[in-house]
Formats: structure tokens, C-alpha cells, sequence
């Protein structure tokens, strides 16, 4: 949940138990009735929290909806979060001993207790054992606070011994309850260019998890098990055969005796092959062949019903299928044994699981080509399955998640496939250049561990245009603040900012940048001192009628870079007036002499280009909301204007993919029983249209806007009908009219009316 969002949160969500009375309530439910033992323990572990959470607003050592929620723990501390932002009374960073925490106490000979532990690690041995973590890079950092100690002996290394006295003294009313040293580890810190959408043992995992499927395996078993044995049962009963029907020809001992080890083998098999059950029908003709020798074979004359079926089945199957033996026969059997050949992929699962376990779980891999490659010879050898076999593509992308390298790569191979799976990656990167800003070695891994520990952080529920915290208010990033080189802070953090930027922009341009992505730019861009305002997508069900003062700043960037263009034409903006909004808003806040926390100027502007007010609803507020980000251009404009991206394809190129998402979004419509948030995504791949073009010269612009049609026209038909008032919309605007008149149409995509885009309901 982003600050904003947060700041629009009303009390009947923040002091009311009913939300996580609620979730107690379902998680009591699941822990009692779930099939999957796992998922009933994962409930459990719910429900104490939920109870922890409901007992602490009952006694007041919760306060819901501030920063500081748990009585005594001061902001920096990382609350234990659970669904909707609720705090419970714990910290993450304390409960039982960690392994590594006891044996780093077994080893420095103190007692078993973190106090004890805090105090080894201000002496010369403990700090000695930390100054080698520290050079080695060889820990983990699971929460922030577990590099506290490490900038403590950073500092004293460094010789700002007041510093570190100052960080200790912050940390010691703690040290009995929380961990403030870092897990060991055996691997090095990780490559500061590669990224990696999952580690080496997600993967495995989730190959795991992976289950043989069960129609499929019932028909491998069916095809190689039963009826090779159907079909010797068959030949069998076809030795009896006299010049009519089987059991014509009394059989001999010898008969006798191989059926009896036909029935031997039969229960040999029914045991080892449980998945196909069709040879247990008395009815079913392997059913009857078995049933019936096993009767002939005990000595029991057949009587004239069983002797029946048993010659009516044998019949059967030699008409179906031709005699064993026969070409007829074979051919059947040759072409079902081809369709059984290739291994399963449970089996192919588990071969790559294998070669998963070799290696180191807790990143990624550099390569993943020898992972999924063919079956070798050695392993057919080792496992059964046929050499050469191929690992299937469902396996492959599997593994495939696990690569590291350059995030500009994992775009391009399609492990990144979407700017949300982008936002989960940027964390790794923001990590790398805020620790940029740091000369020392050590210390740069250190600030890049932190960093990405507190990104796992989970906001909190917020209210009273409350913000979360932040990573630079860690009393151990503050520690070392001086020591930081900001020439070298703000241009590695700028030319992350600008990559990045661009990375999204020109991957996924008809996508709106989603809010974990747009505060990891904005880490970077107070890093980089760019003074680029960067705007989260605000949520319509909790939207309070106000904004924070950014979302008149980045209109202004805006208004500075678009104004007379298309696009503003188009959306009807007079940003000349939003300049002018937003000098007025800056020069009163100067007289104030402090910042201002809403700009109900621009709230107020929104409102009226929303159509005013007409009451409280999700639809009504979704559409101020989407007037913002038309007026702020949701983070484009910012990003071409302060940070400078400059997407290789081409601003043409860009609006070119952009109205190919808009017809793909469209072509959804048909038939969709929820079309509102499809037809929304549609108009904000459209709005980021209009911005691409508006950047592009008028002879290119226009070139652009003829091509729209035979675009449209690549789709299913119901696209270029549904789409055509917009596209006369866009087109009267660029001959100098506007979009709504003359059957044109604005494309917007919050309305408290039926949608255009759809078609009218009857009745």
C-alpha cells in the first residue's frame, strides 16, 4: 500500500476490530476444515497472530494507524505486519534465539541470550569477529536491523568511535529483545549488476510442488501396463481355441501352470499400479479374461454365463484390435507404445530438480542452459529415462525465473514479462546504487544488504496523512550519513533512475507504471537530488477527496513539457492555469514557513474536470482519480522532463505498441462478464498513446494517427466498432476540433455511467 493511498485511509477501517475479527474468524475456519495439513498449520500460525493484533487494540499496546503502533517500540523498529497493514505486538527482529545466534554465543562463551550477545560484540574479540563479516561480505541480512552491530564496528574501524557510541546507545534499551547481528553465510555478496526474479531454491520448489498428473499417468499406465498384459492374457485363452471358440481344446498341464503365473504376475502389478483401476471390473474384458482364469486355473468348471462372457470378450477383442501377433495388432501397439515413449514431465521434474540441488539455494544462477538441458547419457543411465530426452518448456520457465544477469536481459528473454514482475526486481537495483554513495567497500555491500532487507518491510496501515518510515531514518543509515560521498551518491542513483525509467517505459509502454516501482524511482530520486515528484496509483474504494502537494508538482512538470501539444488538446487541460496553481500553492506555502500536506487546489481541479462532486462512490472517486494522472501524466512526463529518458525505439514506436495494448485490452470486451477494470487498462494504455505521440513531430504524428485503423482492423472485428468514436475523437483534435462532438468520443476510463465502449443493456 503506498503513502497516498494510505493518507486517504478513514477511521472505519483504522480503529475498528471488525476487519481482523473477521480475518480471525477465516483463518479459523481454514485451520479446521482444510484437506492440506500445510495450509491448516499456515492458518494456525494466522490465528495467533490475528489474536495478538485484537488483544493489543483491546489493552492499548496497539495504536492502529500510526507509525509507531506498538507501545515502546520506537518508528525504525520493524513492526510484524499482517493483512491490511495491521501491526501486531511483536517485532520482526525478536522471538526465540535464532541457530546462528546460539552458536555465535556457544563460540564467544557468553550465556544464550541476546543481552549477553549485544555486549560480546562491543568487545575486542567480538568486534574482530565482525570486522571479518564485514570484509568478507560472506552474511545475510533478513531484517534491517540485523546490520546494526555491523555499522557499530564499521564505525569503530573507521575511527568515528562517537558515532558508534551514539548507534549503541540507541540500540541498547533493545538488545535484549531484538537480533542485531547478521546471519553467517557461505556465499559472497551478490553480483551488483546481475538480478534474479527467483533464487535457485524458489525454483526447486516449485518444481516440487509439482505433482505427476493424474489423467495422464492413469493413461501411461493403462498403455504400457494393462494392455501388454491384457494382450497375453488374450493369447492365452487363444491356446484353447479350437476351430470355433476358446475352451474348445481342453487345455494341458503345461496351460495350467503358465496361467498360474499369469495370475501371480496380474497381483504382482495390480499392487505396484494402482492409478488405472479398470481391470478390476468384473465387467470390463480384461476383468473377465482374469476372472475367468483364475476360476479355471482353481480347478472350477466354468458355468454357462461366465463361459459366455469370456467367449464374447475374447471375440471382441480380436475383432477390435486383430490377433496378438498380427500386423494389425502390432501396428496399434507400435503407434500407442510411441505415444507412451517420452518420459513424463513429473519424471523430467525430478531429473532437474537433481541438478537444482547442486548448487547454491539462496540467488540465482548465471546460466541455465546446463539446468534444462537434454537427458545426458549418464543420467539415463542413473534414472531409466530415455537419453536425449527433451525437459519440456513448462519446466524450463521454472528455472528459467532463477537467472541472474542484467534486468535489461531478463526483459528481453521474458522473465520479466510485465512492469509489476519489473517493480519485484527494482529493490535489487535501488540497493546497489544507495550504496553507491558510500566510498568504502565494506560498507557499500553493508548499506546494499540493509536496503534490500528493509524493501521486504510491509507498510503499515496509515491515517492522518501519516508516511511510512523510511530507509535513511534507520538510526544505523543516519550512523553513517557523513560518510557518505554525495557526488558519487547522486550520479550512480541518477543513471539507475534514468535505466530503469526507460527499461519500463519502452518494455511496457501501454502499461501504467504500478505503484511498487514508482516508490523505488523515488528512492532513487531523492538519492539523486533530481527533484522529480513521483505519483503512486491512488485506490478508488479508500480515495478521501485529497491529494499531497506532489500531484500539483508533477502537473506543473507536466504543463511545462506538454503545454499546446496534442495531448493537451485532447484531454480539454488548460495548463497554463495548473502552472499558475501551482506557483500560487508554492508562495503560500513559503509564507506558512513549512510544508503544506494537501494541495486542495489541485483536489479541487480534479474534482471539476471529474464533473464535481455528486457523492460519495467508488466510480466517482475513480473518476477525480483518473483526472489526476491525466493531469500528471502518471510519472511520463516527470521522467522526461527531470530524469531525462530517451527510449530507444522512438516516441512513434511507443505509441505504436501502445494503441496495439489498447485494441488487445478491447478485444477482451467481448463477453466479459467484468469489462470495467479491462476497459479502464484500456484507457490508460490509451492515455500513455496520446503522451508517446504528443512528443513526436506533426509530420510523424500524423503518420502515426492514419495507421490506427489498419491496426485496429489486425483484431477481432467488435475492436474497430467499439473503438471508432475514439479514434474520431483523436482525430478531430489533431485537425484543430475537439474529441467529444461529431461522433467522436474521449476516452476515459472511469465513468458512473454505462460505458460507451460497451454495449447498451436492453430493457
Amino acid at each position: 500500500m503506498n503513502d497516498d493511498a494510505e493518507q486517504q485511509l478513514s477511521a472505519w477501517h483504522g480503529a475498528s476490530t471488525d476487519y481482523p475479527q473477521g480475518l480471525l474468524a477465516r483463518a479459523f475456519v481454514t485451520a479446521l476444515t482444510h484437506d492440506d495439513a500445510e495450509t491448516r498449520r499456515r492458518a494456525e500460525s494466522r490465528i495467533e497472530r490475528w489474536r495478538a493484533v485484537l488483544a493489543g487494540m483491546a489493552d492499548g499496546r496497539l495504536a492502529i494507524g500510526s507509525r509507531t503502533p506498538v507501545a515502546g517500540l520506537p518508528a525504525w523498529v520493524t513492526p510484524e505486519v499482517v493483512r491490511g497493514g495491521f501491526a501486531t505486538s511483536a517485532a520482526s527482529a525478536e522471538g526465540p534465539l535464532q541457530p546462528y545466534e546460539r552458536k555465535a554465543a556457544s563460540v564467544a562463551g557468553v550465556p544464550a541470550e541476546r543481552r549477553a550477545l549485544f555486549a560480546y560484540c562491543l568487545t575486542e574479540p567480538g568486534l574482530s569477529r565482525l570486522y571479518a563479516l564485514l570484509d568478507s561480505g560472506r552474511y545475510e541480512i533478513a531484517v534491517p536491523e540485523e546490520a546494526a552491530l555491523l555499522t557499530v564496528a564499521w564505525l569503530v574501524r573507521a575511527g568515528d568511535v562517537p558515532g558508534a557510541l551514539d548507534l549503541v546507545d540507541v540500540l541498547e534499551p533493545f538488545a535484549d529483545r531484538l537480533r542485531f547481528t547478521p546471519r553467517p553465510s557461505a556465499l559472497p555478496s551478490p553480483d551488483v549488476e546481475a538480478v534474479h526474479r527467483r533464487t535457485v531454491g524458489d525454483a526447486a520448489e516449485a518444481l516440487a510442488r509439482r505433482k505427476p498428473h493424474a489423467a495422464v499417468e492413469t493413461q501411461r499406465e493403462a498403455l504400457t501396463v494393462w494392455q501388454p498384459f491384457g494382450d497375453e492374457l488374450l493369447a492365452h485363452w487363444l491356446e484353447t481355441a479350437g476351430p470355433g471358440r476358446v475352451l474348445e481344446r481342453v487345455p494341458d498341464a503345461a496351460w495350467y501352470e503358465r496361467g498360474a503365473v499369469l495370475l501371480r504376475r496380474y497381483h504382482d502389478l495390480a499392487a505396484a499400479h494402482t492409478r488405472c483401476t479398470k481391470h478390476r471390473n468384473p465387467k470390463e474384458n480384461l476383468g473377465i479374461l482374469r476372472g475367468a482364469l483364475e476360476e479355471t486355473v482353481a480347478g472350477r468348471p466354468l458355468g454357462a454365463r461366465r463361459l459366455g462372457l469370456l467367449r464374447h470378450a475374447v471375440e471382441s477383442m480380436v475383432r477390435r484390435r486383430g490377433l496378438p501377433g498380427s500386423g494389425r495388432h502390432t501396428q496399434l501397439r507400435t503407434r500407442q507404445a510411441a505415444q507412451t515413449a517420452p518420459p513424463s514431465h513429473h519424471a523430467l521434474s525430478q531429473l532437474v530438480l537433481r541438478r537444482l540441488s547442486e548448487l547454491p539455494q539462496e540467488t540465482g544462477v548465471a546460466d541455465v542452459a546446463p539446468l534444462v538441458a537434454d537427458v545426458s547419457a549418464d543420467e539415463a543411465a542413473g534414472t531409466g529415462l530415455p537419453a536425449g530426452a527433451p525437459v519440456p518448456v513448462a519446466i524450463r520457465q521454472v528455472v528459467a525465473a532463477a537467472l541472474s544477469a542484467p534486468v535489461g536481459t531478463l526483459v528481453e528473454r521474458g522473465v520479466v514479462p510485465s512492469a509489476e514482475v519489473l517493480a519485484e526486481l527494482v529493490p535489487q537495483l535501488v540497493a546497489v546504487a544507495v550504496a553507491q554513495a558510500y566510498p568504502d567497500e565494506a560498507l557499500r555491500t553493508l548499506m546494499a544488504a540493509n536496503y534490500r532487507a528493509f524493501r521486504n518491510r510491509r507498510s503499515l496501515l496509515l491515517l492522518n496523512l501519516e508516511r511510512q518510515v523510511r530507509a535513511e531514518e534507520l538510526p544505523w543509515v543516519r550512523a553513517v550519513a557523513d560518510h557518505r560521498v554525495d557526488k558519487e551518491g547522486r550520479e550512480p542513483a541518477l543513471t539507475a533512475l534514468r535505466q530503469l525509467g526507460e527499461l519500463a517505459v519502452q518494455a511496457f509502454p501501454g502499461t501504467l507504471l504500478p505503484n511498487p516501482l514508482v516508490r523505488e524511482l523515488g528512492v532513487l530520486a531523492r538519492q539523486a537530488e533530481a527533484g522529480a515528484p513521483f505519483v503512486e496509483e491512488l485506490a478508488a474504494d479508500i480515495f478521501m477527496g485529497t491529494f499531497t502537494p506532489k500531484f500539483l508538482a508533477a502537473a506543473r512538470i507536466a504543463a511545462e513539457l506538454l503545454g499546446g501539444t496534442l495531448y493537451e488538446r485532447y484531454y480539454g487541460i488548460d495548463y497554463a492555469a495548473v502552472r499558475n496553481l501551482a506557483i500560487t500553492e508554492a508562495g503560500e506555502a513559503l509564507t506558512r514557513h513549512h510544508a503544506a500536506r494537501i494541495s486542495p487546489g489541485f483536489a479541487r481541479l480534479c474534482t471539476e474536470r471529474a464533473g464535481g462532486s455528486t457523492g460519495w462512490s467508488v466510480a466517482t472517486n475513480g473518476k477525480v482519480i483518473e483526472q489526476a494522472q491525466i493531469l500528471t501524466t502518471h510519472n511520463l512526463a516527470t521522467l522526461v522532463s527531470r530524469i531525462g529518458i530517451s527510449p530507444a525505439p522512438g516516441w512513434d514506436d511507443l505509441a505504436r505498441r501502445c494503441f496495439a495494448t489498447v485494441c488487445r485490452k478491447t478485444a477482451r470486451l467481448h463477453g466479459n462478464p467484468r469489462p470495467l477494470s479491462t476497459i479502464k487498462d484500456a484507457a490508460y494504455a490509451w492515455r500513455q498513446m496520446l503522451f508517446h505521440l504528443s512528443l513526436c513531430a506533426p509530420a510523424t504524428q500524423a503518420e502515426v494517427i492514419a495507421e490506427l485503423d489498419e491496426e485496429a482492423a489486425r483484431h477481432p472485428d467488435h475492436v474497430a466498432m467499439r473503438l471508432a468514436p475514439a479514434l474520431t475523437g483523436l482525430r478531430q483534435v489533431a485537425a484543430g476540433g475537439t474529441a467529444d462532438s461529431g461522433g467522436g468520443r474521449r476516452f476515459l476510463g472511469w465513468t458512473t455511467q454505462r460505458h460507451w465502449l460497451l454495449p447498451q443493456s436492453r430493457g
